[in-house]
């Protein structure tokens, strides 16, 4: 069947819809079309991710594995729109993300896509619902609808109790609850989460993994970027890479 093609705006991007009879085409959220990035360092030039190509569909839990150096993180920052690739072509939802303005971009990374880093990144004279209501601020949501939201998500990861705690004053598992409410503020579709449980006990690493499944029952879609294996089985699809090439894609 021939694509149509169809104009629409978007959270203020100009974005293009293929409706074709392919389920699989329509069900994507994120697609890698061939892409590679690399960085020059003095005379030597780095290739981070090289030629990569794949597909996510909308609600997956899917686990980006490799060691360190592989590229995870290369590719995750370039999936969030935090980085453009050197070539190649990204989509998120059938928007070209390489095409847009930089205002465009910040529209996709504050609305679309919810952050998860391993080292927490909460604002250190912020307590935990200051933190929480943080990106709804840059949304430009009024401070009582924030404050109300903030407080329900912090409820949402069972620390209602702390929500006026500093994070120095949060453990390490309290701390990465808070981030994970952050990341919801904005209600995104897609979370991506770099190493999330690197800096955590093996008994609260699991407890925020079992979180991250049941956000993705309710329909998130989950980009986990890991090393451990272990966590990686716990997801719908695993995607493993090797010196900035994807080596094996498996259900």
């Amino acid at each position: 069947m021939l694509a149509l093609i169809i104009q629409k705006e978007f959270l203020g991007v100009k974005m293009i819809s293929k409706k074709t009879g392919n389920k699989e085409h329509k069900d994507e959220i994120i697609r890698l079309d061939n892409i590679s990035k690399t960085y020059r360092m003095g005379e030597s030039v780095v290739r981070a991710v090289s030629d990569a190509s794949l597909m996510i569909k909308k609600g997956e839990f899917v686990a980006i594995v490799g060691p360190s150096g592989s590229g995870k993180s290369t590719m995750m920052n370039m999936v969030g729109a935090l980085d453009l690739a050197s070539k190649g072509e990204i989509f998120l939802d059938g928007i070209d993300i390489e095409h847009i303005t930089e205002s465009q971009l910040a529209q996709i990374r504050g609305r679309r896509i919810g952050f998860i880093f391993q080292t927490f990144n909460l604002i250190p004279t912020l307590n935990a619902l200051e933190n929480v209501s943080l990106p709804m601020i840059f949304q430009g949501i009024p401070k009582w609808k924030r404050t109300e939201r903030a407080k329900q998500l912090l409820k949402e990861v069972k620390l209602e109790h702390r929500m006026y705690h500093l994070p120095s004053e949060l453990s390490g598992g309290e701390r990465q609850r808070v981030a994970i409410a952050r990341a919801l503020a904005n209600d995104p579709e897609v979370i991506l989460a770099d190493e999330p449980t690197g800096n955590l006990d093996s008994k609260t690493g699991e407890e925020i993994l079992n979180m991250f499944i049941d956000l993705n029952k309710k329909g998130k879609t989950i980009i986990m970027i890991t090393h451990d294996n272990n966590l990686a089985k716990k997801a719908e699809k695993i995607i493993r890479i090797k010196d900035g090439q994807i080596v094996k894609a498996q259900q």
